[in-house]
């Protein structure tokens, strides 16, 4: 939706400066709300912004109203954003007169990093505030020029959020909206927002009987037949592919000694986001793994490896924890419980061998992504300042590997800095789904560390030992998520391969079972998934609830049909297709029932 006079810098302004007038404007709504409405942080994030706040009573969408009402005003005024720089004691004073404790709290660590950057000889000029109209925020920008910019904006919705992230701090409220630079643009947008409510793959999967979510087991998928079948089959499909391709499939245990993570890394980087098992005093000392690569490290390291066994490829489908926060749990898209199609590289550390894993690794890519014609795009996630394992210099080798492996194979990518694993930098790649929503699968990292602290070795051709490097890499990535994803490109639709009904045969009245069941039983020789409704209902509510299930193909079997030995076709996709002969719609479907990538 970004058209070439919308560039996403402005998006980003935009977004922030109506964050700023929704906040004055909440602030309206109670009395002396300048203090007693305690505002948090208020980013843009993409397509919409958000603000953080802690306020006298809970927000609801009822509200809304009166706080676009109170917005709208401050935009008709066409007030101007005003930067300034004021002294830390300045800006503390200002709030604190205000009781606003979370800016004071951000004062403060901007002060810190200010006494980080001036012993590194980087001179301190204070903090940015911004005014517009009667509000002010403390805040670094940028924001647009004036608040009258700001007029194509809807709010959404709300819901809670801790003060930064922390369970242990004070829950807050925080309000969505969307802003775009013209209506159009907004009206599509909220126009897309309906679809995707539509689509929503927690409402489908309940009312394609796909999967249930309970709370005896919060963020763990109960798959019904239906979605089991479709994660069963989709798992086997890549589990076929990657098998061709030269890896090898491995189990490997749920529980490990901290030892193992103490020695990875993940006990001091990754421990917040582990289920931790305790002993009898009440000390954790192990934990639910929640990545395969240590278990992977420990198998290749158990064997000798020659320069001839590499690239040494181990694939792994085993089961996953991860304590994700309650309150971040969504549906399919973020679980506890999951499963990758998870892979490890073992390969030696030249540039030309790993360049051309890569290769083999994108042509994967292609064959799987290129089955549901969903396009990819990629981000590069460099190190992390403060949180990185092993030598600069080491991880500027990586990096300056995995971009001249983008560049060498043409791919668009961009830059996100900071955001690599502890142990090396990665690609993420992107989706864009039906919705023209960008959904984050696949990753590829390229690790130095964990061969370091592992010890990993193999002979090389003069007999020395030489330490590999790995490659971890995941596809679809969590099969929970890519299932959730593709719930909602296809709108619950699926591909006639990937259907767990591809056919329903519906007779019109009692008489044609024998012949509806011989039609049944043939397309069942030829691997089609059929189920035969030969039940009391009238014909058109049989077909009402074919077309809700989404099931490609509906065979309506009556007398002509019986006599003609035919069936009366259906399609999803293209609607009455009429009579067809027995033999032609048997070779039609049969052209459509598997796929392999």
């Amino acid at each position: 939706m970004n058209e070439p006079n919308q560039p996403e810098d402005y998006l980003q302004r935009l977004r922030h400066s109506t964050a700023h007038i929704m906040a004055y404007a909440v602030q309206q709504l109670f009395p002396d709300g300048e203090h007693t409405v305690k505002l948090a942080i208020g980013p843009p994030i993409e397509n919409e912004f958000y603000y953080d706040m802690e306020v006298p009573r809970p927000i609801t969408p009822d509200d809304f109203p009166e706080i676009e009402k109170h917005m709208k005003a401050m935009i008709k005024s066409n007030v101007p954003f005003v930067q300034e720089t004021w002294t830390y004691e300045q800006a503390r004073e200002w709030f604190a007169e205000r009781n606003q404790k979370f800016k004071l709290e951000l004062i403060d660590g901007i002060s810190d990093q200010a006494v980080n950057a001036s012993e590194e000889g980087v001179a301190d000029e204070g903090v940015s505030i911004y005014h517009n109209g009667d509000f002010t925020d403390l805040c670094k920008g940028p924001h647009v020029e004036k608040t009258r910019e700001c007029r194509h904006f809807k709010l959404l919705r709300v819901s809670g959020a801790y003060w930064r992230g922390d369970s242990n701090r004070e829950q807050l409220q925080r309000i969505y909206g969307t802003a775009w630079e013209t209506k159009d643009d907004l009206q599509a947008y909220l126009k897309q927002r309906e679809e995707a409510a539509k689509r929503d793959h927690r409402k489908l999967g309940r009312e394609l009987e796909l999967f249930q979510m309970h709370p005896e087991s919060p963020g763990s998928v109960f798959w019904l037949p239906k979605g089991a079948f479709i994660y069963n089959h989709l798992s086997e499909k890549v589990r076929k592919l990657y098998l061709s391709e030269g890896y090898q499939e491995v189990r490997t245990p749920l529980i490990y000694d901290s030892n193992l993570w103490q020695t990875s890394g993940h006990w001091e980087h990754f421990k917040d986001d582990m289920f931790l098992i305790e002993n009898e005093e009440g000390e954790p000392t192990s934990a639910l793994k929640p990545m395969n690569c240590p278990a992977h490290m420990l198998i290749y390291k158990s064997t000798l490896h020659s320069y001839r066994d590499l690239p040494y490829r181990l694939y792994d489908q085993g089961v996953l924890h991860r304590n994700e926060a309650t309150g971040t749990l969504s549906g399919l898209s973020r679980v506890r419980q999951l499963c990758q199609d998870d892979a490890h590289i073992f390969i030696p550390e030249d540039q030309n061998e790993i360049a051309d894993e890569y290769e083999r690794i994108l042509e994967l890519f292609g064959r799987i992504y290129g089955a549901f014609d969903l396009p990819f795009r990629c981000d590069f996630s460099t190190r992390n300042p403060e949180k990185y394992m092993g030598d600069l210099e080491v991880w500027n080798k990586a990096e300056d590997i995995l971009e001249s492996v983008l560049k060498n194979n043409q791919i668009d990518y961009s830059v996100n800095p900071g955001e690599a694993a502890f142990y090396g930098p990665k690609l993420d790649f992107q989706v864009r789904d039906s919705l023209n929503r960008d959904v984050q699968c696949a990753t590829v990292q390229l690790d130095f560390q964990l061969p370091e602290r592992f010890e990993l070795t193999y002979i090389a051709p003069d007999g020395s030992e030489k330490r590999p490097v790995v490659i971890h890499r995941a596809i679809c990535g969590s099969f929970e998520r890519f299932i959730a994803m593709l719930i909602e490109h296809y709108a619950g639709a699926f591909p006639t391969w990937l259907s767990p009904v591809q056919c329903t045969v519906m007779t019109i009245s009692q008489k044609f079972v024998d012949y509806a069941t011989e039609v049944q039983q043939l397309l069942i020789q030829q691997n089609c998934r059929v189920v035969l409704d030969n039940s009391d209902d009238k014909i058109g509510a049989k077909i009402r609830q074919a077309r809700l299930q989404r099931i490609p193909y509906m065979l309506i079997i009556g007398e002509r049909e019986q006599q003609n030995r035919t069936v009366s076709v259906r399609s999803r996709d293209e609607g009455d297709i009429g009579a067809m002969d027995l033999d032609s719609f048997v070779e039609r479907i049969s052209r459509e029932v598997d796929l392999e990538f």
